[in-house]
């Protein structure tokens, strides 16, 4: 098992049954268990069960990838009708490796209809021509090389001072389907068409994360576990003959030493080692999403940090000066990062190249 260690050394091992009284001065440390290219078990030790929790949540909510989120219907003579597929297609991992750097926020951008700054475009064109069934799935996907900048026709723009810009290059398979070039994966069904059936369809990708729609979110499930053997008391066994014979015990429950029977209950313990098994959808690494998720803790923690120490100490002669213009005190504590309803893309007139468009 390898293990990783937190801000700076080895942190110090903790207790065999992964609960302690008071906090040491030990540093936080990763132990994992396995990996692979869409899963990966590892144990957490030496946090708080509030920065445990926080980091689950992290990873389920709070890191952007790429996927779906406007389809335009050029036409459809399946069995299903168009705001059915549109939801199956926005439900489609896409790779969106480093997609916070690679894309920007479609909102913040200065396009209209989507450009290679902020969107990903898709098409997919089938048709059944033969008797018999005739599948579509993600793999008929494709995706285009380039949506174009916006305002690329007027070259006396200067487009390098409009708008956010990316901060890093997009990998070669960047917003394409999950597994569309392995032979072993038949793809993800999308519907299945008759002879004379056809669909046609263009889909637009942008960068969300799954606070808005689950269809942002990199992993299928965090499991999450601590304390197997109940020491804490926080389970509380429904049981109508035996509890342990009911409630059989994990397999966590082999890393710590079970309590000694009729053990009296302590008030000061705390729970200090955690079991987590993080299980991605293919659109980004496991080791990616455990990464990026310490990365954004780290980060809002950091804004906390910033913002108390302005209501302690004021803001600083630099931050005035930056935020001059921000009103008469020449600070706006809400300048900066938007917020507010996050709406679709397309409600506007998205159908303006011959079909209805949707917003998955």
């Amino acid at each position: 098992m390898a293990t990783m260690n937190g801000i700076n050394g080895n942190g110090m091992a903790s207790g065999s049954n992964g609960i302690s009284g008071l906090y040491a001065t030990s540093q936080p440390k990763i132990t994992m268990r396995s990996l692979t290219s869409d899963r990966a078990n590892f144990v957490l030790e030496n946090v708080d069960m509030s920065f445990a929790n926080s980091l689950r949540r992290a990873m389920i909510a709070d890191i952007p990838t790429c996927a779906i989120d406007m389809v335009e219907i050029q036409n459809n003579t399946t069995p299903l009708p168009d705001e059915f597929l549109a939801h199956r297609l926005g439900m489609i991992p896409l790779i969106s490796a480093n997609a916070s750097q690679v894309l920007v926020d479609h909102r913040e951008c200065i396009c209209e209809e989507g450009c290679d700054r902020c969107s990903v475009e898709l098409t997919l064109h089938a048709k059944c021509e033969e008797r018999g069934i005739m599948p579509v799935t993600s793999k008929m996907l494709i995706r285009s090389n380039s949506l174009g900048q916006p305002y690329e026709n007027e070259p006396d723009m200067d487009m390098g001072s409009m708008g956010p810009t990316p901060t890093a290059q997009r990998s070669l398979d960047f917003g394409k389907p999950i597994g569309f070039d392995n032979p072993r994966q038949d793809g993800i069904m999308l519907v299945k068409m008759r002879k004379g059936q056809e669909l046609k369809i263009r889909c637009i990708a942008r960068k969300g994360f799954a606070k808005e729609h689950a269809k942002w979110s990199p992993v299928s499930t965090v499991g999450y576990e601590y304390d197997p053997h109940n020491i804490l008391r926080h389970t509380a066994y429904w049981y109508e003959l035996d509890a342990k014979a009911e409630w059989p015990l994990s397999e966590n429950a082999r890393e710590e030493e079970p309590p000694p029977e009729n053990a009296p209950f302590d008030y000061n313990r705390k729970a200090n080692r955690f079991y987590f098994d993080v299980e991605t959808v293919g659109s980004m690494s496991p080791v990616e999403v455990v990464e990026t998720a310490l990365g954004i803790l780290e980060l809002k923690t950091a804004q906390v940090v910033q913002e108390l120490g302005i209501l302690i100490d004021g803001p600083s002669e630099e931050d005035e000066m930056q935020n001059g213009d921000a009103g008469e005190g020449g600070w706006n504590q809400n300048a900066g990062n938007g917020g507010g309803v996050y709406d679709g893309y397309g409600m506007n007139g998205g159908g303006a190249r011959g079909g209805p468009a949707y917003d998955y």
